[in-house]
């Protein structure tokens, strides 16, 4: 076996060389920040000289590189390697801990000087990530190895430095011992990835600071301790303190921090040499009577999972872009991070603190690869790995127990079961003991706080709120599991179009109490951006860049696209867990309910709407009830005197910030709520209130034969010349097979009835194989008859595969009147169908100048079955280019819900205006379903020259099967029988 420096070194699991962790905190202490252009070489290999980090080495020849970064990122002409991305498997041999011998292996070299005025004495070098290792020297002498990707590493350095001419010489692995617990689903990118800084420690400084700040929700009472340097002292005028002994025991009435009221008071500690403020939150976290306590009251998660992704730069990702994340999150109703599946950046948790988070701070460690082998030489249950996880646990709660934000440690994730846990969760209780311990892996939840799971049911989260989940085989673990609190750590996997199903979840979490929410996975999807050989931008998945092994594009699955943009997920988990409900209450009034935890409503406004037929008639603002958390109060709507107009009249409420927050400006919409309306001052509800196409729905006694006669050709029957008669003859033609392929003078693709839609993220799990197998991606119709007679042209065909005896019998009746087209269509079910229906309704097409959409119905964004919360009735205007939603991997997606009526146009305003009796699902796009489900990047969707509709009668609902339970039945879609009406006229 090789003997070598590297190759041990990189077997090593816990590094070596490091200070004792500590906190992460900013002091007045001179500091050196050491990003910025470092001399950078890759090699393909890790057992390499070490020359490279003497004094007198030449670099001249070499590359430069961005520090902080990740090589494979920072050039991006595959000369420095490229990003692989997997899942569950291990890019290399299953193997602990030896790792391959080609290892791409980047030295990186910084030449400085220390800035004038740098006081002698000690000093310390801190690296906060390093992926996967790093082998540091400083001006030729060894200081140690990192291990622990997401942790920082400091050393000792103070003897070695000089005025001018440091020589700072690390040599990054991409493969270490350390990959097999960094197995984290997210790509795999070596490098300096956070921040080098060199730190001044003066004699009698700070040195490490525990803060201790409990409440008592019974008394009001804060109490402070401090535990850091001996004489430090303690000042902060809100408390009254003034240079008091910091390690003394100090108690206050005090405001106390939440995530909805995140109350912090800046402490300076200080000693003769060394001053640091430190924001301290006041709050306690308890498991009481079975629930997770904050300040004595049970908490609802309505969390994210949050990786930490640059489209551009991977896991480095500055201070601005993790505000702007916070904000984002805030804005849609989102209260607590669970750091999946490691700490984060230490600057992202003091944002959390001051914006009001609550956050689940994961250790760095995940074996999910391990699973694919039985768990076989898992580290979780490996006596060798003790050391190096324990070690783990240590330094993240050593740097981040500072955080009042921080109300959990988790364990890590994915990592099997194994003693190791037990070693780790008594090394954090040794050092905290004041919050619950999380881990999902281990179903007994043996060293844990909470019962956490993933991607359970629907049915088996009710059935654990009930108290009646699975019994455990030990009876003392199951009667203690049964006792805890509940969590799901991940659910409503948001990947493509979707979750759906989440309003259901959120039911639960909300009727029982044991269920305290849970954490959608994820936030962001980590598309890299990219761009095509002609320069069309687009973001790269797994797979893209050419790796031996890849999990393909299940790493975009997040509710923000990679640039930020909301996805619509988002937009439906900002609805689904809205803290403030506004409903009918009837009589003219309508319910406010505070669903906040602590906060009161005081800082909002209710600004009103009437309208009727999605055109606003009156509007104003009511104060908000100063409702406690948890009450609700009515409130009574405006008394109208407003003439009554025909369509369908609703009110619509929405909760707005009435001044401006740290993370929304005055006017912000909350929540809100919409329900219809009656007649304008009250009274019960008329014509205002009727869907559009409920009206005129029976036949008109005389139709005007012409629409019929004489097919294929355009006919002139009895009436022409007359406004009956030119609308029959010129409006509508149908050829042989009575297929309409024109109307309005607009040459049509002839509607048809249409199953497929291209899968979803969701659907391509298990439901699109059986789509496809079943052959709905390709059907055929066959024409059965056609009839006319004085009143209807009647089409009768059947809807069929190949290869299936199964199929559908589809009835298209077309009649007219007054130069309004009507079809009702009719579907039955022939054979025994054994997989859901895409979706149920016609397929046409316009010429592409027809792009102006207008609809009336829910928008404005899109909606399906399983995730229509979002979605308002209104009267909308876009274009269909701005209909669709560009998910990372093409997709269905673009839909509009429950349409009474649409109008697409031309740039002059000519077109056709579709109605629905009562309304249809609307989709428009300048591709074909089958263009979309051949597409695996947004540049390879070509507009075509047309038009695509689908009205659709139904689609099958969305899920979470991508990762998680699939469409719940009231949102599944079957054949059997349905009816189906719509109205087209001419727009002159």
């Amino acid at each position: 076996m090789l003997e070598s420096v590297a190759v041990r070194y990189l077997l090593s699991t816990t590094g070596h060389g490091a200070l004792a962790p500590r906190a992460h905190l900013a002091t007045d202490a001179a500091r050196l920040c050491l990003n910025g252009t470092w001399r950078f070489r890759l090699s393909p290999v890790a057992d390499l000289p070490e020359d490279f980090a003497e004094d007198g080495y030449d670099d001249s020849g070499w590359d430069e590189i961005a520090v902080p970064s990740h090589w494979p990122l920072a050039r991006r002409d595959d000369a420095w390697g490229n990003p692989i991305y997997t899942n569950v498997r291990y890019p290399i041999p299953v193997d602990p801990p030896y790792v391959p011998t080609e290892n791409p292996t980047g030295d990186h070299r910084l030449v400085f000087d220390l800035p004038e005025g740098w006081p002698g004495g000690d000093a310390v070098l801190r690296f906060d990530g390093v992926d996967s290792c790093g082998r540091i020297w400083l001006n030729g002498v060894e200081l140690g190895v990192t291990a622990g990707s997401r942790l920082p590493s400091e050393y000792a350095v103070g003897q070695l430095l000089r005025e001018g001419h440091n020589v700072l010489a690390v040599r990054v692995h991409q493969w270490s011992a350390g990959t097999y617990v960094e197995d984290q689903d997210m790509w795999w990118l070596p490098g300096i990835f956070r921040d080098v800084t060199l730190l001044a420690r003066p004699v009698g400084g700070l040195g490490d600071v525990r803060v201790e700040a409990g409440y008592d929700h019974r008394t009001g009472l804060g109490r402070l301790r401090v535990d850091t340097a001996a004489g430090a002292v303690l000042t902060c005028a809100e408390l009254g303190l003034e240079r008091v002994p910091a390690d003394g025991f100090y108690e206050f009435e005090v405001a106390p921090w939440t995530a909805e009221t995140p109350r912090l008071y800046r402490v300076e500690v200080a000693t003769g040499a060394e001053r640091a403020v430190v924001a301290v939150g006041f709050r306690s976290v308890a498991i009481e009577d079975g629930l997770i306590k904050v300040n004595g009251r049970a908490v609802l998660f309505r969390g994210v999972n949050r990786h930490e992704f640059d489209p551009d730069h991977g896991r480095v990702v500055g201070e601005e872009l993790m505000r702007a994340d916070l904000v984002l999150m805030k804005q849609h109703n989102i209260n607590a991070v669970r750091t999946s599946h490691y700490p984060p950046h230490p600057r992202f948790l003091e944002l959390c603190d001051e914006l009001g988070f609550w956050v689940i701070d994961e250790c760095d460690l995940e074996t999910h690869g391990f699973q694919e082998n039985g768990w076989r030489r898992n580290p979780t249950g490996d006596p060798a790995w003790r050391e190096a996880l324990v070690g783990r646990a240590e330094r993240m709660v050593a740097r981040d127990r500072n955080h009042p934000s921080v109300i959990m440690w988790s364990l890590g994730n994915e990592a099997g079961v194994g003693e190791n846990l037990g070693h780790m969760a008594a090394a954090i209780r040794a050092l905290d003991s004041s919050r619950p311990l999380h881990y999902e892996g281990d179903r007994s939840c043996r060293y844990t706080d909470v019962y956490s799971r993933m991607y359970a049911s629907h049915a088996e989260v009710e059935a654990i709120g009930r108290g009646e989940e699975e019994a455990l085989d030990d009876p003392a673990l199951d009667a203690r599991r049964r006792a805890m609190p509940f969590i799901q750590c991940e659910y409503g996997h948001a990947m493509g179009n979707g979750p759906g199903g989440l309003a259901e979840y959120q039911a639960l979490f909300e009727r029982y109490e044991r269920l305290q929410g849970g954490f959608i996975w994820e936030w962001i999807d980590h598309g890299i951006r990219s761009r095509t050989a002609d320069g069309r931008e687009f973001y790269a998945y797994g797979g893209d860049f050419g790796e031996e092994l890849h999990d393909g594009n299940f790493i975009c699955d997040g509710l923000v696209f990679p640039d930020r943009t909301p996805s619509p997920g988002l937009l439906e988990y900002k609805k689904v867990i809205e803290p403030i409900r506004l409903r009918d209450a009837g009589s003219g009034a309508f319910t406010v309910e505070n669903r906040y935890d602590f906060a009161e409503l005081s800082e909002l406004v209710l600004r009103w709407a009437y309208e009727v037929e999605g055109v606003e008639q009156a509007g104003g603002e009511l104060p908000c009830p100063g409702l406690a958390a948890g009450k609700s109060e009515s409130v009574a709507l405006p008394a109208l005197d407003l003439p009554v107009l025909p369509g369908e009249a609703w009110w619509t409420v929405r909760a707005v910030l009435a001044a401006d927050t740290a993370w929304a400006s005055a006017g912000h919409e909350v929540a809100w709520g919409q329900w219809p309306a009656g007649v304008p001052g009250g009274g019960s509800a008329s014509a205002a209130g009727q869907p559009v196409g409920a009206r005129g729905t029976a036949d008109a006694p005389a139709l005007v034969q012409g629409v019929i006669e004489g097919l294929p050709v355009d006919t002139t029957g009895p009436g022409e010349g007359t406004a009956e008669g030119w609308a029959a003859a010129r409006q509508a033609r149908f050829d042989e097979r009575g297929r309409l392929v024109e109307f309005a003078g607009i040459g049509l693709v002839a509607p048809r009835v249409d199953l497929w839609r291209a899968p979803t993220d969701n659907d391509a799990h298990a439901l699109a194989a059986k789509w496809r197998w079943a052959g709905l991606h390709r059907v055929h119709e066959r024409t059965v008859s056609v009839e006319r007679d004085e009143r209807a042209l009647t089409v009768q065909t059947r809807v069929a595969p190949a290869a299936v005896d199964f199929g559908l019998h589809v009835t298209y009746r077309w009649s007219e009147a007054g130069g309004v087209l009507r079809l009702d269509l009719a579907v039955s079910a022939d054979g025994v169908w054994n997989v859901p229906l895409p979706r149920l309704g016609l397929r046409l097409a316009l010429p592409g100048g027809y792009d102006r959409v207008e609809w009336f119905g829910l928008g404005p964004g899109e909606a399906y079955p399983d995730t229509r919360l979002a979605a308002r009735v209104g009267r909308y205007r876009s274009t269909v280019d701005a209909m669709q939603t560009q998910y990372v991997f093409p997709q269905e997606n673009g839909s509009r819900l429950d349409v009474r009526w649409a109008e697409l146009t031309d740039a002059s305003g000519r077109g056709l205006r579709i109605e629905g009796d009562p309304v249809f699902q609307l989709t428009a796009r300048r591709w074909t379903s089958e263009q979309l489900d051949a597409a695996r990047h947004q540049t390879d969707l070509i507009p075509s020259e047309h038009i695509w509709l689908n009205v659709d009668l139904a689609q099958h609902g969305i899920g979470s099967n991508s990762c998680g339970p699939g469409v719940l039945p009231q949102h599944e879609l079957h054949a059997g029988d349905h009816t189906f009406a719509l109205r087209f006229t001419p727009l002159h």
